[in-house]
């Protein structure tokens, strides 16, 4: 069985290869790790690694590794990729650097509200449905943009740009149609004047995909920690 270090190496070949196909470089795309349902000292040994960026689904369950990793938190990014419910903003915005799935302009106003003044602005990103999927949260493709505007004025938050979890597609063609579509919405968003630049999109099965497609952050759990 491949460790967690070969597991990463493997990974960023394939993103290094999907960089040099999209002719794109390859420090454009950060490796997001996602250890959701691993533990702590998991985390750690990707971090053992060379691995910075973290990536958590479940509020409390990364609120336990933050602490028990507290010694490393100069040294790495941790981000929110999971539901974000109101009542949970408070321990988010004290303790998180990115939340990748504000899908509504009451959350942000809160993670607004509660990030402390010491700290520097919380990166958010707005999640969108781009495949309409009625079980999926995240805005409307129509929404996009008046939410964009009102969370960018927002202090001490600053919008960074979109995020999406597509419906599984069988193919390098399908998967890249959606993120094509987010990539459009990003465009919209930088013609109207915002200042984002992320496209946190692409997984395990089809960061190729979403690379090709403009990808600046890859969320990457199974092939770097194995199968839940």
């Amino acid at each position: 069985m491949a460790t967690i270090a070969e597991n990463i190496q493997e990974v960023r070949r394939r993103i290094a290869a999907a960089c040099a196909l999209a002719g794109r470089p390859v420090e454009a795309v950060t490796l997001l790790a996602v250890g959701k349902t691993f533990a702590a000292e998991t985390v750690r040994a990707a971090f053992d690694a060379g691995e910075r960026s973290f990536g958590e689904n479940y509020v409390q369950e990364a609120l336990d590794k933050i602490a028990a990793l507290a010694d490393l938190r100069g040294h790495v990014e941790w981000h929110l990729i999971g539901p974000l419910q109101s009542n949970k903003t408070r321990s988010v915005a004290e303790a998180f650097d990115w939340v990748h799935t504000v899908d509504r302009l009451k959350v942000a106003s809160r993670l607004s509200e509660q990030r402390p003044v010491g700290l520097p602005p919380l990166q958010l990103c707005l999640q969108v449905n781009i495949s309409g999927e009625a079980s999926k949260s995240g805005l409307a493709a129509d929404e996009v943009l008046g939410v964009a505007r009102a969370v960018a004025a927002l202090p001490r938050v600053r919008l960074r740009g979109l995020m999406a979890v597509p419906a599984p597609a069988i193919d390098a063609a399908a998967q890249r149609l959606p993120y094509a579509r987010l990539r459009e919405l990003l465009a919209v968003l930088q013609r109207d004047g915002l200042d984002v630049d992320t496209l946190s999109m692409g997984m395990t099965a089809d960061l190729e995909a979403a690379i090709a497609e403009g990808a600046t952050i890859v969320r990457v759990g199974t092939a770097i920690f194995g199968a839940r």
